[in-house]
């Protein structure tokens, strides 16, 4: 008999074990751990120099300037409009009041977009040791309650009896000393920063004032 011609390829049995896998060279990790603690130790010794932070500092009081500046400059009007006509200068009683009720508003967030900007503001990294955050809170404070003040000068005008004047004076004096507070203790936390960097100019103006007696 003749053979049968084998037609199909020779049976070979497959490996037991997966595909094979190339392992990392151990070195890569090695050389990844380095180049890691590089970089942390690059991140601890990349501080600002104290001129940068004067620089840096110089540049927060232009913001805070350009933020409450408006407000401030509105209370100050407002203070010398009611000194105006509380010595004497009646003729002017409606164009103080005037005076009040725009000022006052531009110490809101609602009508000064300036201030609303302000509110949100973000301490460079620079600087965020020296606790102009908390500054920061105050200075809006500060704008609420001057708004405040405001509204007390003008209702001191408004006043139609000696008895009613006198209370809306001394609720006005109450409030400015609550404004002289926070200004204290904003400039206290600025005066620390101007310490720490060696900055030297002056501060946004916070305008304090004492009102006339009569």
């Amino acid at each position: 008999m003749t053979s049968r011609t084998q037609t199909e390829p020779p049976f070979v049995p497959l490996r037991n074990g997966g595909w094979a896998t190339r392992r990392t060279p151990l070195w890569v990790f090695a050389a990844l751990a380095v180049v890691g603690v590089g970089v942390f130790l690059v991140s601890l010794s990349h501080k600002p120099s104290p001129s940068q932070r004067a620089s840096d500092l110089a540049g927060y009081f232009g913001d805070v300037k350009a933020g409450i500046g408006s407000c401030a400059a509105g209370l100050h009007d407002s203070e010398n409009a009611y000194g105006q006509v509380t010595g004497g200068d009646t003729a002017h009683t409606k164009t103080a009041e005037a005076v009040f009720t725009y000022g006052g508003s531009n110490c809101t967030l609602a009508s000064n977009q300036a201030l609303t900007d302000f509110a949100s503001y973000q301490v460079t990294e620079s600087l965020a040791s020296l606790n102009l955050d908390t500054a920061d809170n105050d200075v809006i404070t500060w704008s609420f309650d001057s708004t405040a003040a405001q509204q007390d000068m003008l209702a001191v005008l408004r006043a139609e009896t000696p008895a009613a004047r006198a209370s809306a004076q001394a609720t006005l004096r109450t409030g400015l000393a609550a404004l002289d507070k926070q200004r204290a203790a904003i400039y206290a936390v600025w005066t620390a920063a101007k310490n720490a960097t060696g900055a030297t100019g002056t501060f946004p103006d916070l305008p304090t004032w004492q009102p006339p007696s009569s």
